[in-house]
């Protein structure tokens, strides 16, 4: 959020970088956006290098990493301490530099990243901003010797018959999650980080490798602390179960409405957006997903609409921008793009896909999550000049948790290539700020028209004291004509703009183009 120089942040890379004002990006750049919550990727204290490029180290040989990162931090080394290497200001670490030296002993003793990071809790919550930490409990670093492993193997990690680790996370070394000590370890993690900090929430890193009773304890104790803390997941992971932990009282992230509504690749797999239906989805799939995909219409996953967290990005795999420009074919896989600048600009064509899948999203039932820059379609291209032998060098780049700031940074410069569109996001965060409907309406609230001949159209009334229309137009090559019950209707979002300022009035008919759609209040 604050590593590129057009944040405008002295601290960059940094908690108290995060929090300064005044500036381009950080705090204050959320808080125009809109949104009322943020969740920071793992920052409990990780293993943020590697094995040197083409060495071993304790048995283990890097042969595909030459950035020697694992930028994300999705290997925890330690589960009560906040990461050190974000009270430094920004740099890359050297192989066998220790993280934490330059920060030092704050001035009343307590430790610098400790201090910073309840600071930066402070600040956010001031702006009336929620922080959810995003925490790894399934597995443990693979580059620690002296901790758990030595400590007792046998006892807190799954094992082979042959004594070698598990690895259904895919990161190695899985934790024994339903040992007693293991569960009693990771349930005083989780409520330390509430007391010490004041953490608002928790999204569990593939919450299906922790075992159910361990999942029911750490709600049941956390609600006594906190009865509104937030609890998601990824509700996989050596298995799939989003409905298990609804009933369990947990959200989940929904990888249904991603697929079904952007696609689960952009070469052959392309969804409701570019006017396709991606697997099992088709028009009664889409309403389930307005509704907050719920068991009670067969098709769902989820007790209550609050437990399904809706997205159609996350620092996993492409962008949302990404995913439409490779979709539609602007750019090809291993196409090299040397003026980033240049490229990110969005054509008509992929600007019309990106509000439409965003005016989706922000009037569906449910959490709703945007990963950063979403909002102005980011793009991650890994630089064509870095001094790195990376075979990738200048594509798009659909995993950058081993890549370095220079493929994961936000460039707020693209922010304002790309501001309609940032401008369309802020609009639709305002309305559903503003009418508490599009997020807390019940089932019997919505009711949706049906269309025999256009498979690829939704339009619903949804009502409270307010009725509105909202209407979507996912054909790519006709418009949608509607006609309107009597009365007057004020069009608060279109294809161009959208907010809670009426942008004119109708008593007739609509016509929505291709590729977009429109909202509508009755006057």
């Amino acid at each position: 959020m604050t590593a590129h120089q057009t944040s405008g942040v002295n601290e960059r890379g940094t908690y108290r970088g995060l929090i300064e004002k005044g500036k381009t990006g950080g705090i204050d750049y959320i808080k125009n956006l809109g949104v009322n919550a943020v969740e920071l990727l793992p920052s409990q204290e990780f293993a943020n290098i590697e094995i040197p490029f083409k060495d071993s180290l304790n048995g283990k040989f890097n042969h595909w990493n030459p950035y020697e990162r694992n930028h994300w931090g999705y290997m925890t080394a330690a589960f009560f301490a906040p990461e050190s290497y974000y009270s430094e200001n920004v740099r890359e670490l050297e192989w066998n530099e220790w993280s934490g030296k330059s920060t030092g002993p704050a001035s009343d003793g307590i430790v610098k990243a400790v201090t910073d990071f309840k600071d930066m809790i402070k600040a956010f919550h001031k702006e009336g901003i929620a922080v959810i930490m995003d925490v790894v409990y399934n597995h443990i670093s693979e580059y620690e010797i002296g901790n758990l492993k030595e400590i007792d193997k046998e006892y807190y990690f799954r094992l082979e018959k042959d004594g070698s680790f598990i690895a259904q996370s895919g990161c190695g070394n899985d934790f024994k999650t339903e040992r007693p000590m293991a569960r009693r370890m990771i349930l005083e993690s989780v409520l330390y980080w509430m007391k010490e900090y004041h953490v608002d929430g928790f999204r569990f890193d593939l919450g299906k490798l922790i075992d159910w009773e361990t999942l029911e304890l750490i709600i049941y104790e956390a609600k006594k602390l906190n009865p509104n803390v937030i609890f998601v997941c990824e509700p996989w992971g050596g298995g799939y179960d989003p409905a298990g932990f609804s009933v369990r009282g947990w959200g989940a992230w929904n990888d249904q409405i991603r697929n079904g509504i952007k696609g689960e690749n952009p070469f052959n797999g392309h969804g409701w957006i570019f006017g396709k239906w991606y697997g099992n989805n088709n028009p009664r799939r889409i309403k389930s997903y307005v509704n907050g995909t719920l068991t009670k219409d067969t098709l769902g996953l989820f007790q209550k609409p609050e437990h399904s967290v809706n997205y159609l990005e996350s620092h996993d795999g492409y962008t949302l921008g990404d995913f439409i420009r490779l979709g539609l074919g602007d750019i090809k896989k291993d196409q090299v793009i040397k003026d980033v600048d240049k490229f990110v600009k969005l054509t008509p064509e992929q600007i019309r896909l990106n509000k439409l899948a965003a005016l989706f999203l922000f009037t569906s039932r449910g959490i709703t999550m945007i990963h950063s820059g979403q909002e102005f379609a980011r793009s991650k291209v890994i630089p064509f000049d870095i001094p790195i032998d990376d075979p990738h060098r200048g594509m798009i780049d659909h995993n950058s948790y081993e890549k370095d700031n220079a493929t994961n940074y936000i460039n707020y410069k693209h922010a304002d290539i790309n501001k309609e569109l940032l401008g369309y996001y802020k609009g639709l965060i305002e309305l559903r700020k503003t009418y508490g409907i599009f997020r807390n309406a019940g089932y019997s609230n919505v009711t949706f028209k049906d269309f025999k001949d256009k498979p690829f159209a939704l339009h619903y009334s949804i009502y409270d004291a307010d009725e509105f229309n909202v209407i979507c137009n996912a054909n790519p090559k006709s418009s949608l004509t509607i006609v309107l019950t009597p009365g007057e209707w004020e069009i608060l979002v279109d294809e161009n703009s959208a907010g809670v300022i009426p942008i004119k009035t109708v008593s007739d008919t609509v016509v929505i183009p291709p590729s977009s759609g429109m909202v509508l209040k009755k006057k």
